[in-house]
């Protein structure tokens, strides 16, 4: 039996106006997942557990089944695993977006006008977190290059207790309401303020704005944590296993529990990645493991953005390319199983994530089922006679061993 996980990160939603009050799961043209929905176990699941802020980090713990209440530690040290920063005993490692902040004309206000500055460059990015590191580093603070617009900061024997707030849900906000609240605020602050400082006129920034591009004209440091400890997924489930995904925190959650982790050229985490190279690494990994998870950005970003017709895109394109890929080069290996689901809502009304329970569906190569009407959409949470998992890690137990 080959196992095969495909998350469309994002994909649920709730109705647009702009789509006669429709979501876009509902609008776009997605026959490979509709297929699989018809065929398949349909449920409900709730990734977000109560209490949980929403995140991509939380809801693919659950979702590999690892719950967040006896396992989660931070968003931050998963993707500093990815970047292979070993932490050590009392480093807390925070996520370090570089943003894009819009002023008043006497700077005495801000307003977050893009949390990944337009979706900078790595290599823009690299010297820009490269000089912070030089101009505010120090044997506590150490800034780390990530991708894009993610980076880490890690901070020896730093504080933990803070109230951080995510840029992604604060964009068109004033930033003053949602800086670090606690112990050690001073000098997160004082962080964020002496980098906008730096930025502003850096070559790199000066360069975008003659592009007509945004700028990365500040820090903004959130999603902290101490170092994980997980068992591995051999460890839990007798199974080996290898992810693909575009981005760190998905990569470190995958070096956590133990996964091999797929290099796929051309995958960016946004409209323009390489869909069919994850589903083509995806279906060869699985030559040599049990189990391959894959990891689509492409539908969250577009949720953050508010734009309905990328996400229209981004799902179509999710569809074709990767389910359909999946679909027709599985069958070579005989028995299988495919779950498919989002990790959480990105709803485009609020350009950030939401808590609500998702649709997910569990197709059995030996045990198709005849779901009369059933297509794949946010519709399936409130259809009967479906399998409802309240406490999300248990569904890949269901997965695996069907209890």
């Amino acid at each position: 039996m080959k196992y095969i996980v495909i998350i469309g990160d994002g994909m649920a939603d709730r109705p647009v106006k702009e789509l006669s009050g429709k979501t876009p799961l509902q609008v776009a043209s997605i026959p490979n997942m509709d297929r699989l929905a018809r065929e398949g176990i349909i449920g409900r699941i709730r990734t977000v557990p109560p209490g949980f802020h929403p995140g991509s980090d939380i809801a693919n713990l659950n979702i590999l089944g690892y719950s967040p209440g006896e396992f989660y530690s931070g968003r931050a040290p998963l993707e500093a695993a990815s970047m292979g920063i070993r932490l050590k005993e009392g480093d807390v490692a925070y996520r370090c977006n570089l943003v894009t902040l819009k002023y008043n004309k006497d700077k005495t206000k801000a307003v977050m006008d893009d949390y990944s500055s337009g979706h900078i460059s790595s290599e823009e990015a690299r010297s820009l977190v490269e000089e912070l590191n030089g101009e505010m580093g120090s044997e506590q603070i150490v800034f780390y290059p990530g991708v894009s617009y993610r980076h880490i900061m890690v901070w020896s024997d730093g504080a933990l207790n803070m109230e951080c707030t995510p840029p992604h849900d604060i964009t068109g906000k004033e930033i003053a309401d949602y800086l670090p609240v606690g112990d050690g605020e001073d000098i997160l602050r004082g962080l964020m303020l002496q980098s906008a400082g730096l930025l502003e006129n850096h070559p790199v920034n000066r360069e975008r704005i003659n592009r007509g591009q945004k700028p990365a004209n500040s820090i903004w440091l959130w999603g902290q944590g101490r170092k994980l400890a997980l068992p591995t997924f051999r460890e839990k489930y007798s199974l080996e296993g290898a992810l693909v995904s575009a981005v760190d925190l998905m990569k470190g959650i995958g070096i956590n529990a133990g996964f091999e982790i797929l290099d796929v050229p051309g995958i960016t985490g946004y409209l323009d990645t390489n869909y069919a190279g994850k589903a083509e690494a995806a279906l060869k990994a699985l030559e040599r493991v049990d189990i391959a998870y894959i990891h689509v950005e492409a539908p969250d970003e577009a949720g953050h953005s508010g734009n309905f017709k990328d996400k229209i895109k981004a799902l179509e394109d999710f569809d074709a390319l990767v389910v359909g890929a999946v679909l027709e080069g599985i069958e070579s290996f005989g028995e299988y199983r495919i779950l498919l689901l989002p990790d959480h809502a990105t709803p485009i009304e609020l350009k950030t994530h939401s808590e609500e329970p998702v649709p997910f569906v569990i197709f059995d190569s030996r045990m198709k089922r005849n779901n009369e009407g059933a297509v794949f959409d946010e519709s399936i949470t409130g259809r009967d006679n479906i399998i409802v998992f309240e406490e999300g890690h248990k569904l890949m137990d269901y997965f695996i061993r069907g209890q």
